[in-house]
């Protein structure tokens, strides 16, 4: 069977190739580094499998049999005398229960034992000519197609390797992946799956695109494109390079607080701390304290020394947030330190020079609480030197979908959601007709409902919390200070952005026609309106 003849070796009539392991270790590696894990794995085999092709056709013609059988077993064996892997191969192992045509068990693979000597273990099975061979041999030798595939490999820590083969029809979806490698052109394919991982990452790439020109990003993160907001950004902008008194009115939830801290940023006193208090969270009794600071023994527990909230934002800005919720009291010694600009210890009997910009801000309508008598008039007309009004969620529609997304992608971040890329158009037309009561932080906490219970890679109508669903189209009418090309623009960018900009799917539910559509965005551009 095995001679040497002419001074070369043969094997049943035919010349025969004697190789190094460490030889073909080292064309291994040298494959995985320069084409990667994926190439090097189908060119290998590939090889194998066109050599078991064409050892069992040979083997066939130039050897005796008894039946075919023992032809058919002949592979294993044959990989055994040429040094390959030691190969048990049960004489019931053809045939066996759940469609399993043949199993044999290797021992000292060759092919595992290089892999780990060259490139460590691996997670994955790593006897890729020898799996090849075994589906070349197999299918030339029972004249179909039968695929092999490693499910347990020394190459990955397993403590033998063990092979399985099925015919072709019986490996059902996994029939493609396994033929793949074998069968088409090894870098044509390596390429294909380059390509689809490239396209997923350019889709990676333009959702967190349109992500950043949804946000006009300012100090924390302030996102707003709509008419309002945009106004209410520029006037926080310029009223931040003086030191005058502002104070901030919305809705809460709004975000007053990041209004504040963008004055702050934008202000000269950038370099000095931003110190926020909320004057309903502190009961009277500790509010001055708080505030103004107090001597040691001023009373029960000021055990020593300790300045207030004013001393502490010397140089910077103090935020009085919820200025409405301040007791009478305490309006009228407020009132004298913005006068003065100094403060007095609760306990001492002389006064401290302030360096402090105010800023304030309320949910109430301060003017309705003076008019009530709940609120000093003095004081009122005192911190309203600007007034910055901010308005809420229902009335900047156009803020909804890029805030939207701001959330989902700082939600995916910290959940770590990372497969989730958007919203479902159905998901996002309701984001656009709830009303918002809550405004943003409502609006946050439905995006981080929606993420924690979403199952696909977009947000759908159901991931949403139910009072968000059941909502409906805002009345655009509702306001009698609006004009009808206003409510015209409102639902056009509405809608726009609830098909994230696609302005023919954006046409036909307006029922408009394309060119209609591309006019009127025009004009909202040539206007100074941002479109998505």
């Amino acid at each position: 069977m095995l001679e040497i003849r002419d001074g070369l070796v043969h094997f049943g009539g035919r010349r025969a190739l004697i190789f190094d392991p460490m030889a073909l270790g080292i064309l291994r590696k040298e494959l995985v580094r320069m084409f990667g894990t994926h190439v090097a794995r189908g060119l290998l085999m590939r090889m194998g499998y066109y050599h078991g092709w064409v050892t069992a056709q040979n083997l066939k013609d130039d050897f005796p049999w008894d039946d075919d059988g023992e032809w058919r077993r002949a592979g294993a064996r044959l990989h055994q005398l040429q040094g390959h892997v030691l190969a048990e191969v049960p004489e019931d192992a053809e045939e066996r229960e759940d469609n399993l045509f043949a199993w044999c068990i290797w021992k000292q693979s060759y092919e595992a034992e290089q892999h780990i000597l060259h490139l460590g273990q691996d997670s994955e099975p790593v006897c890729w000519a020898l799996t090849g061979f075994a589906s070349g041999y197999m299918s030339q030798a029972n004249g179909e197609e039968i695929l092999a595939r490693e499910v347990r490999c020394r190459g990955k820590g397993d403590p033998v390797c063990y092979l399985v083969a099925k015919r072709k029809s019986d490996w059902g979806d996994e029939a493609e992946e396994l033929e793949a490698p074998i069968l088409s052109p090894c870098l044509d394919h390596a390429l294909q799956v380059a390509a689809e991982k490239i396209k997923k990452l350019e889709n990676k790439l333009r959702n967190r695109s349109r992500w950043l020109e949804d946000e006009t990003l300012l100090s924390e993160k302030i996102i707003g494109r709509s008419p309002a907001m945009l106004r209410a950004m520029d006037l926080a902008k310029r009223v931040a390079k003086v030191d005058s008194v502002v104070l901030i009115t919305g809705e809460s939830g709004v975000g007053k607080e990041r209004f504040a801290r963008l004055i702050h940023e934008e202000s000269a006193r950038f370099r000095g701390p931003f110190v926020a208090v909320n004057c309903g969270a502190v009961t009277e009794s500790l509010l001055e304290s708080e505030l103004f600071g107090h001597k040691r023994g001023a009373f029960t527990g000021a055990t020593q020394d300790r300045p207030g909230l004013f001393e502490a934002a010397a140089g910077g800005t103090l935020f009085l947030d919820e200025i409405g919720e301040l007791p009478q009291t305490m309006q009228v010694k407020l009132l004298r330190v913005l006068q003065e600009r100094e403060v007095r210890r609760v306990g001492e009997n002389h006064s401290r020079a302030i360096d402090v910009r105010l800023i304030a801000a309320t949910n109430r309508d301060l003017a309705e609480e003076v008019a009530a008598g709940r609120f000093r008039q003095d004081l009122y007309y005192r911190l309203k030197v600007i007034g910055l009004r901010l308005p809420p969620l229902r009335e900047r529609r156009a803020d909804i979908l890029p805030l939207a997304r701001h959330f989902l992608r700082e939600l995916c971040e910290r959940l770590g959601r990372d497969g989730l890329e958007g919203f479902h158009p159905e998901a996002a037309d309701q984001l656009q007709r709830h009303t918002w009561p809550g405004n943003v932080r409502e609006l946050q906490n439905a995006v981080e409902h929606a993420v924690v219970l979403a199952f696909g890679n977009r947000i759908g109508r159901d991931d949403l919390p139910e009072d968000v669903r059941g909502a409906v189209m805002p009345n655009f009418t509702a306001s009698p200070t609006k004009r009808l090309a206003d409510i015209e623009r409102e639902v056009i960018l509405s809608s726009l952005a609830a098909h994230e900009g696609n302005q023919t799917h954006t046409a036909k539910a307006l029922g408009i026609g394309t060119a209609t559509l591309y006019r009127k965005l025009k004009a909202y551009t040539d206007a100074g309106f941002r479109l998505k």
